[in-house]
């Protein structure tokens, strides 16, 4: 029988490869008929009309061959490539503008002062209801210049900032970076083991943090290098008429004391460490485990900002920014628009849903920038005539999801979107230029070598690369999942690879041996789907998606349908172990504060919504949700307590009944009669 049955499928395979070959063989013939007609053609319009008339027919022949022979790719390629020819030329501003910054070896400081230059009477930072100038900033940032070099600080020397949202923050790090040293940007969130851990691996020689969080630096100060000089920055308006030094009595100097003491360094350019030297360390969030310090350099910085600024903002704009300054997001991207371009960036304490669009209209931005689940809470605010009595163009960032795309901008009545994709850490980035719904860039299918990119096959569990027969990366096909690559290229800025501050987390973001022997690429591991016309699609990272009867199942892809039945809830997927089961349940943490979530209904909404693969097994019902700076769910200790009810302390959890579809209490005789088989999931 089973002889039988491999005759049978030898049988198969050979007609298969018969057929292929009887296709191929009418392909070539018809590719030798058609260009023997040309040639004939060709030859007949030699003879008979000359020379112009042959090159005239040759654009018509190469056309009519595209379409006998590649009728959907020049479709595609006619599709896409106004998107395409737009990217292009952003792109070509983008290499130049580095490459003329290159040139002239500039930091960042030495392109500030340039556009101060240009304007210094234009509003640089708008914060409250302070005003901050161009020229006011570089005046502060020569303060600060003064005063660290003062104190010991000169090239190479790493000066950590804790420092809240406020004009001075950037202020601060310019000063410093002036000097050629780095500046390591703290998440002011951190307590405890995190904010050792931050300082100590970036090596900091001072701390400069903000009056506010002294109590946080004095719990940990025991634990950092006795040798590391503490500074508190006091916010208040410079006294440098008549300068006072006051003493609180805890013996950490007063920085904003020294800053009122100390004149202003004259400015002078290319003091700092040139256009390739480092500039910041940013940590990543910090959502699976402790923060891992990303080297920004003065060329990435300029790349990160530009290549935002040339796909749709203008030197004119007033962008609205809520986030952290600590952050990528806020603390370059779109500050970076006013160090480099002349933007004038409003900066807000602290993201509030319910005043986005009322500050907005309240400093006449016309951008504003969003990130992670920010524009959710927007979206479910009441609605108010402020929704659309705004001048905002344009609203740029990353993690608006597709499922409420369409429904924010109708509703805010918002004329673009500019999304875009990158890692800290990173050195590639795309952006979703023409607002196509939930896209987070693209790659061209015109010339897809231009910008070096690309989304190659992996494990989706482990994140491991797929590799052919010789030992080399294999490209997704259209809608198949891959991790999104950058090729590193050393002698490129746009290409460099910078990683981490440390060398051996850096490396395990390499991938070697990539389309040929002996490059290498950054990994990122985002698992993105490319569609027909190129576009991307964020489906999750790795080791998120997990297998659940015998499927793949996309966290993500499941957390927007919960949001979406749920009244745009908090939630946060995640795959955990069932003893004597394959593969991993599906569990859900979803924030109930005021006790309304309807358990039937969601069971109702998402059988019709899910595959029953995709519905979560498991349901945990919090009162709050541990968020990230940028709004990222921590969901690395959920996944830890699984669905453990001796672990869940408050919280309720329950399991679903698929013969009842319906979610049912889970105390601890549930727990064992899952856990021992009694109930079956």
């Amino acid at each position: 029988m089973q002889g039988r049955q491999e005759r049978r499928r030898s049988i198969i395979a050979v007609g298969r490869r018969s057929v292929v070959k009887r296709v191929s063989l009418r392909k070539a013939v018809a590719m030798v008929l058609v260009l023997a007609a040309i040639a004939a053609t060709c030859a007949a319009l030699w003879m008979s009309q000359g020379l112009c008339c042959m090159l005239l027919a040759l654009p018509i022949f190469g056309i009519v061959y595209l379409l006998v022979f590649h009728a959907r790719w020049f479709y595609v390629a006619l599709m896409t490539a106004p998107r395409d020819l737009r990217a292009l030329y952003s792109y070509v501003n983008i290499l130049w503008t580095t490459r003329t910054y290159a040139k002239r070896n500039l930091s960042i400081p030495d392109i500030f002062h340039d556009v101060v230059n240009r304007h210094p009477d234009r509003p640089c930072f708008l914060f409250q209801d302070e005003v901050w100038s161009f020229k006011e900033v570089e005046d502060f940032s020569l303060r600060v210049t003064a005063a660290l070099k003062a104190n010991g600080v000169k090239k190479d020397s790493i000066v950590g900032l804790m420092i809240n949202n406020c004009p001075q923050q950037p202020g601060l790090w310019l000063g410093n970076s002036r000097l050629g040293a780095i500046t390591p940007l703290i998440n002011t969130n951190q307590r405890g083991k995190a904010l050792v851990h931050s300082i100590n691996v970036a090596k900091c020689d001072v701390l400069i943090f903000s009056d506010e969080y002294q109590s946080a630096v004095q719990d940990v100060v025991g634990e950092l290098n006795p040798g590391l000089k503490l500074f508190k920055f006091t916010h208040r308006p410079l006294n440098t008429s008549n300068p006072k030094v006051e003493s609180s009595g805890d013996g950490i100097t007063d920085f904003t004391n020294v800053l009122e003491n100390t004149p202003p360094a004259p400015w002078t350019m290319g003091l700092g460490d040139g256009f390739q030297g480092r500039l910041l360390y940013i940590y990543t969030s910090g959502t699976t485990g402790l923060p891992k310090a990303a080297v920004i350099s003065n060329a990435r910085f300029v790349f990160l900002t530009a290549g935002l600024h040339f796909m749709g903002l203008r030197p004119t704009d007033r962008l609205y920014c809520p986030l952290p300054l600590y952050h990528t997001a806020g603390g370059v991207i779109s500050v970076g628009q006013a160090l480099l371009f002349g933007c004038t960036v409003i900066i807000k304490a602290k993201f509030s849903a319910s005043q986005y669009f009322p500050d907005c209209a309240k400093y006449n931005a016309t951008g504003a920038h969003y990130i992670g689940e920010m524009c959710r809470y927007i979206l479910a605010t009441p609605p108010s005539p402020a929704d659309s009595q705004h001048n905002v163009r344009v609203i740029y960032g990353n993690g608006l999801r597709l499922q409420i795309w369409d429904e924010f901008i109708k509703r805010f009545n918002i004329k673009q979107v500019l999304e875009f994709y990158g890692a800290t850490e990173g050195n590639a980035n795309i952006a979703n230029t023409d607002g196509t719904p939930g896209a987070i860039g693209f790659v061209s299918r015109i010339f897809p070598n231009v910008y070096p990119i690309a989304i190659i096959k992996v494990d989706q569990e482990t994140g491991e690369p797929v590799r052919n027969g010789l030992g080399l990366c294999q490209l997704a096909a259209p809608n198949e999942p891959g991790v999104f690559i950058g090729k590193i290229q050393a002698h490129n800025p746009a290409r460099q690879y910078l990683g981490y501050v440390d060398k051996a987390a850096s490396e395990k973001k390499v991938v070697n041996n990539v389309f040929q022997y002996g490059d290498a690429a950054f990994i990122s591991g985002d698992i993105l789907v490319a569609d027909e016309f190129g576009y991307l699609f964020f489906r999750d990272r790795t080791g998120d998606t997990f297998r659940w009867r015998g499927e793949n199942v996309s966290t993500t892809e499941v957390e927007a349908a919960i949001s979406r039945v749920a009244e745009h809830r908090d939630a946060v997927v995640y795959g955990v172990l069932v003893p004597n089961t394959e593969g991993r349940a599906g569990m859900c943490g979803i924030v109930d504060v005021n006790g309304s979530l309807d358990l039937d209904k969601l069971a109702q909404d998402l059988a019709r919504d899910l595959p029953v693969y995709a519905r979560p097994v498991f349901i945990r019902v919090l009162n709050s949700m541990d968020m990230t700076g940028t709004f990222k769910m921590k969901k690395t200790d959920l996944q830890k307590e699984a669905f453990d009810p001796k672990l869940a302390k408050d919280d309720k959890l329950y399991y679903l009944d698929l013969k009842q579809n319906r979610y049912l209490p889970l105390h601890e005789e549930e727990y064992d009669k899952i856990v021992s088989g009694k109930i079956r999931l």
